[in-house]
């Protein structure tokens, strides 16, 4: 998946798995261990991330120290 700069679009978790280039198991396991970017829960139980919020938790994830 090509990055978008539409910070209002809502990417769905195989967005964001292929992405990171992680297993779907992988963004899961994240979830559950409260590790993985805020998602929204649709009311048919599909979950979505918005965009902006994928970027700010990618940020959290940098190493100023590296």
């Amino acid at each position: 998946m090509k990055p978008t700069t539409d910070a209002g679009r809502h990417l769905t978790i195989a967005d964001v798995c292929d992405e990171l280039r992680i297993a779907r198991s992988t963004f899961y396991d994240w979830r559950s261990a409260r590790k993985a970017p805020p998602c929204i829960k649709l009311p048919n139980g599909d979950i979505r991330i918005r965009r902006v919020d994928f970027e700010r938790w990618l940020e959290t994830l940098e190493d100023v120290a590296g």
